[in-house]
């Protein structure tokens, strides 16, 4: 049989790109929505379905060999259980993984994808910092903005003065800007 597997991130994300990439038709497809690259794939709802129904001759057509674990070590892992399983691993751009050659293609192919993502979480780490030094000395983070965070789509004083002049409850305040209620007593405090 052919199988595809898919993973984003987020639920404002779809799966629909990668069912587009792989294109082809499937016996079977899996899919994790909204279920973030941290979790290591046997702990994911569709991968761990996938991998109880999954049989020797099978085929796994993935878009991204990062579809299939949280880093290099559970990449590898995931791929050797596959292969172990007799089930042939068929990556876009790579092809048809098999043992010997291929699983070293994919030890380096993870690794090489592991090391991205420490360095954008390095890089993440370093703006933080920047912006958090920026925001001290000058009031303003290095992109110019004057919190750190989301920017507020409304001013407080606004919303306060709003209530006051039309005698408004929170929860009228918070119709009419159409924000929660929550949001609303947080402009009202500040």
């Amino acid at each position: 049989m052919r199988i595809a597997y898919y993973r984003v991130s987020t639920r404002d994300q779809s799966i629909e790109a990668q069912r587009h990439a792989l294109g082809g038709s499937f016996d079977r497809e899996f899919a994790d929505e909204g279920v973030s690259g941290a979790v290591m794939a046997k702990d994911r709802p569709g991968f761990a379905k996938l991998l109880e129904q999954v049989r020797t001759g099978d085929t796994l057509c993935v878009t991204a060999l990062d579809r299939l674990g949280r880093d290099a070590l559970d990449v590898q892992a995931t791929v050797r259980r596959l292969m172990d399983d007799g089930v042939i691993l068929d990556v876009q751009g790579l092809g048809p993984i098999a043992k010997g050659v291929g699983e070293i293609v994919v030890a380096v192919l993870a690794q090489v994808a592991d090391l991205e993502r420490q360095r954008i979480a390095q890089r993440t780490a370093e703006g933080r910092e920047a912006a958090r030094k920026s925001l001290e000395a000058t009031g303003r983070t290095h992109r110019g903005k004057a919190s750190l965070g989301r920017p507020k789509a409304l001013d407080g004083a606004s919303v306060k003065a709003w209530r006051v002049e039309n005698g408004a409850s929170i929860k009228g305040t918070a119709d009419h800007f159409r924000v929660s209620v929550a949001t609303a007593k947080r402009y009202l405090r500040d």
